[in-house]
C-alpha cells in the first residue's frame, strides 16, 4: 500500500533499531511475512465453536468474525480509518470490547485499549502520546471520552457501542456485511499498550501482529495446556495485556471460549466458576486470598487451573488458596513491555514459593549492575528475551535503561538457584536499605501475611534520620479481627515479624488503613503510599 494511504506515526516514533532487545525467535513457529493476526486468531476451523459467554449469551467464532468485519467496514467507510491510524478503545470486558479489538485490526488500525476508570485527564495523555483521531467506546463510558475531545481536538471521530452490539449505539447499526481485512505485515504494530502506572506515568509499548500470535504460541500450551474444550475466565481488564492474553489471545489462539465479566468481584468469580463450569482463571494474588475463604460454598470441582500474574504471589497465599481447592496456583512473571508472561511452572512442577523457570521460547538470567551474569543463588536484576521484547513508543531515556545489551531488563531483583528457578526478591526500587542491611520488602510482607489478623499488606522504605531508611508496613486488617488498641496491635506484629525473620527486618513503623492503593488492573501503587508520611 502506497505510504500516503499509510499512516506511519507508530514505525516512525518506534526507538532506533540498535536499542531494540534482541528477538529470539527460535521458539516460536516460523510465521509469515504478511500476517494480520485478527485473521490468525479468527480460524476458520473454529467457526461454529463458542468463543464468548456473557451471561445468557453465547458468540460463535462465525458471530465474533462477522461482528468484528462490520466494525472494520465502520472504521474504513463511516470514520475514515487507513492502516497505521490509531484507535483509542474503551470498554469493559463485554463481547463487544472484543469484536471491536479484532474490527480495528482487520481494518489496519493500530488499538490503545485503556482502562475502563482512566478519566480524561489520562485518557488525554494516551492520546496525546500516540495521536489518536479515532475512539470506540462503550456508550456507557462516553462521558470521558467527550470529555477528552475537548482537551484533544484532534479526536475527531467517536463511534459508541453496546455490550452485546444489540442496542442502538453506532457500531450497534453497523450494516451486515463482510470485510475483506487488511493485509498487514507481520511486523507491522498492531497494539500500543500503556502500562498500568505503579511507578508513575504511564509508557506506552509497540507490539506487532507477530509478537500477539507468539505471545500466544507460548505461556498457555507449553505451560496450562490449553485446549479447545477450555472455558477460561478472569478478572483482569482487556486493556491490561494480561486480560488481552489470557481471555482473548490465548483461548482464540486454539478454539477455547471465555467467560466475560464486566464487574468481577471474589463472589462473582466463584459464582461464575460454577454456573459455567469453568477449567481456567487468570486474577491477581489478592483475590486468590479472598476467594479461599469462599471456595467451600461453591463447586468448583471443574478447574483445573489458575494463573496468578500482576503481582508477586506470597507463598502464603498459594499455601492457603491449594489448601482450599486442591488447585495450585501457577505463578508467572510479565510485563507490558513483553506484552505477557516468560516466567513460570507447569502444576507438576510448581516449587511454592518460586515464581518458576523461563517458559519455552524464553531465556532469562540474572544480571549485576554492571550487566554481567551473577552465579547461582546471587541476587541480581532479572532480565529475559525471547520472541517479545520492549520497544517504547517515542521514548528513548526509558528505552536505554529497560533494553540492556540486547536484554530486556525488567526492574525486579531476582535470585535463580541450580535447577534454574526463579525466586523473586522485590522490585529493584522494593529493596530497602537500612543501616547498612540490604531488606527485601516482599519477604517482610510474606511474614505479615501469615499472621492470622492481616488480610493485606504492603511493606516501603521511609526516610530516617538515624537509619537513612527504616521498614514501613501499611497493614489492612482482617474485618473480624481486633484492632481496638493499635499499639497493641503493632507491637504484636513487631513481635511476630522479630520471631519469623532476621530481627533487623522488623517493621520499624506500622500504618493501619482500610485499603491499599491499587491501580485498575489490582496492582499495588507502592509509590503512593512512599508519599505518605509514616507514623510510627
Amino acid at each position: 500500500m502506497p505510504d500516503r494511504m499509510r499512516d506511519t506515526f507508530a514505525q516512525d516514533h518506534l526507538p532506533p533499531r540498535e536499542l531494540w532487545p534482541d528477538f529470539d525467535l527460535s521458539g516460536v513457529p516460523d510465521y509469515p511475512a504478511r500476517m494480520n493476526c485478527a485473521v490468525t486468531l479468527l480460524d476458520p476451523a473454529f467457526a461454529e465453536r463458542p468463543a464468548l459467554h456473557f451471561g445468557d449469551a453465547v458468540w460463535t467464532y462465525r458471530d465474533l468474525d462477522a461482528r468484528s468485519d462490520r466494525i472494520a467496514r465502520h472504521l474504513v467507510e463511516d470514520m475514515g480509518v487507513v492502516p497505521g491510524n490509531r484507535v483509542l478503545l474503551r470498554g469493559p470486558n463485554n463481547p463487544m470490547m472484543v469484536a471491536a479489538w479484532l474490527g480495528i485490526l482487520k481494518a489496519g488500525g493500530i488499538v490503545v485499549a485503556t482502562m475502563p476508570l482512566l478519566r480524561a485527564k489520562e485518557l488525554s495523555y494516551c492520546v496525546d502520546k500516540a495521536r489518536i483521531r479515532h475512539a470506540l467506546c462503550d456508550e456507557r463510558l462516553l462521558d470521558e471520552v467527550t470529555a477528552t475531545t475537548r482537551r484533544c481536538p484532534d479526536l475527531a471521530h467517536v463511534a459508541t457501542f453496546s455490550p452485546l452490539g444489540d442496542g442502538g449505539a453506532d457500531l450497534d447499526r453497523a450494516p451486515d456485511a463482510p470485510f475483506t481485512p487488511v493485509q498487514t505485515s507481520a511486523e507491522d504494530i498492531a497494539l500500543i499498550a500503556f502500562t498500568s502506572g505503579t511507578t508513575g506515568p504511564a509508557k506506552g509499548t509497540l507490539h506487532s501482529h507477530r509478537d500477539v500470535i507468539a505471545a500466544a504460541d507460548c505461556f498457555p500450551k507449553s505451560i496450562v495446556g490449553l485446549g479447545p474444550d477450555d472455558i477460561v475466565c478472569g478478572s483482569p481488564p482487556l486493556a491490561f495485556t494480561f486480560g488481552l492474553g489470557a481471555l482473548v489471545l490465548f483461548p482464540m489462539r486454539v478454539g477455547a471460549s471465555t467467560v466475560l465479566v464486566e464487574r468481577f468481584a471474589p463472589t462473582t468469580m466463584m459464582e461464575t466458576i460454577a454456573r459455567h463450569r469453568v477449567t481456567g482463571i487468570y486474577t491477581a494474588p489478592t483475590a486468590y486470598r479472598a476467594m479461599s475463604a469462599q471456595a467451600a460454598d461453591y463447586d468448583i470441582s471443574s478447574l483445573r487451573f489458575a494463573v496468578s500474574a500482576g503481582e508477586h504471589l506470597p507463598k502464603a497465599t498459594w499455601e492457603m488458596w491449594h489448601a482450599a481447592t486442591g488447585v495450585k496456583i501457577i505463578d508467572g512473571i510479565g510485563s507490558t513491555e513483553m506484552l505477557h508472561i516468560f516466567i513460570s511452572a507447569r502444576p507438576e512442577e510448581i516449587i511454592p514459593g518460586s515464581t518458576g523457570r523461563a517458559i519455552p521460547g524464553y531465556q532469562a538470567c540474572i544480571l549485576d549492575d554492571g550487566g554481567a551474569p551473577v552465579p547461582d543463588g546471587t541476587p541480581g536484576r532479572l532480565a529475559v528475551k525471547g520472541p517479545t521484547g520492549c520497544r517504547y513508543l517515542d521514548n528513548i531515556e526509558r528505552q536505554k535503561a529497560y533494553v540492556q545489551g540486547g536484554w530486556n531488563v525488567t526492574g525486579d531483583i531476582y535470585s535463580r538457584d541450580a535447577q534454574g528457578y526463579f525466586w523473586y526478591v522485590a522490585r529493584a526500587d522494593d529493596m530497602i536499605i537500612s543501616a547498612g542491611y540490604n531488606i527485601s520488602g516482599p519477604e517482610v510482607e510474606n511474614c505479615l501475611l501469615a499472621h492470622p489478623k492481616v488480610a493485606e499488606c504492603a511493606v516501603v522504605a521511609a526516610p530516617d534520620a538515624e537509619r537513612g531508611t527504616i521498614v514501613a508496613a501499611y497493614v489492612v486488617v482482617r474485618p473480624e479481627a481486633e484492632r481496638d488498641d493499635e499499639a497493641v496491635l503493632r507491637k504484636e506484629l513487631q513481635d511476630f515479624v522479630k520471631a519469623e525473620i532476621a530481627p533487623y527486618k522488623y517493621p520499624r513503623a506500622i500504618t493501619f488503613l482500610d485499603a491499599l492503593p491499587r491501580t485498575e488492573t489490582g496492582k499495588l501503587q507502592r509509590f503512593r503510599l512512599r508519599e505518605q508520611d509514616t507514623q510510627p
